[in-house]
């Protein structure tokens, strides 16, 4: 699935490489817009269909495919323990890091968040050597992570994440119009399991890909947003005085 997700996503940069937008795809395919949104988005591009978005683009699947091992090879999909560990351990150097993993610049960031110029070039600078980032001249930044980045499974950042929705991301009535709360309790085989998960895992994408077609908006125009999505055998434990 890692794979698909790089291959979508290095197709989606070289349509705009190309100047071609999903407009031109969904009249090139004779689909509609709405449904090469939908391709793209749930990374379900038939082999037919890459053939025929690479023939408009005159080139060939084995082109596409060299340009998804260059950036591969360019690109880190995970940190080391060490490096996570450096960031949970320095608070200030994890805000700069989750900011520019958001496409955020050195300017908004000093806009929205009381550091210096030196201070954040610093931190830049530190973001530099773990490969995270590279520090481009008059201080710009590219991203060196990959399409298919995540954090290390039980690493440091993901243990962090976990404290902090315990002790705050529940901490909510969750009424307000841009919230969204749904608990469901019911009883499933494993193979329904199975197909919930997958459809967990294809939302989860769909809010990634989302993240990414957003990132050429203001920062006026975008929200943080954090979304939990989980299923995993459980009962409340209330009820357990009631068991035999």
């Amino acid at each position: 699935m890692a794979q698909t997700t790089l291959i979508i996503s290095t197709l989606k940069k070289t349509l705009k490489s190309h100047g071609k937008t999903y407009a031109d795809v969904a009249k090139y395919l004779e689909l509609s817009e709405a449904s090469v949104k939908r391709m793209f988005a749930q990374q379900t591009v038939s082999l037919n269909r890459l053939d025929a978005i690479c023939q408009m683009l005159d080139m060939e699947i084995t082109e596409l495919m060299q340009k998804v091992n260059d950036s591969t090879a360019r690109q880190i999909s995970e940190l080391s323990d060490e490096q996570e560990q450096q960031l949970v351990s320095d608070r200030e150097l994890l805000l700069i890091t989750i900011m520019v993993i958001n496409n955020w610049t050195l300017e908004e960031i000093l806009q929205a968040y009381n550091f210096t110029e030196a201070q954040c070039i610093q931190h830049l600078a530190k973001l530099d050597r773990l490969n995270i980032i590279e520090l481009l001249p008059n201080n710009k930044i590219k991203i060196k992570i990959s399409s298919n980045f995540k954090w290390r499974n039980n690493g440091h950042i993901q243990r962090f994440f976990r404290e902090s929705i315990e002790s705050e991301f529940f901490n909510s009535k969750f009424s307000k119009p841009e919230e969204k709360l749904v608990v469901l309790n019911g009883m499933l085989s494993q193979e329904s399991n199975a197909i919930f998960q997958r459809k967990l895992e294809r939302l989860a994408r769909e809010f990634d890909e989302m993240a990414k077609e957003d990132v050429t908006l203001s920062l006026s125009e975008r929200l943080g947003y954090t979304s939990v999505l989980a299923v995993r055998d459980w009962r409340f434990t209330v009820f357990d005085v009631y068991k035999r």
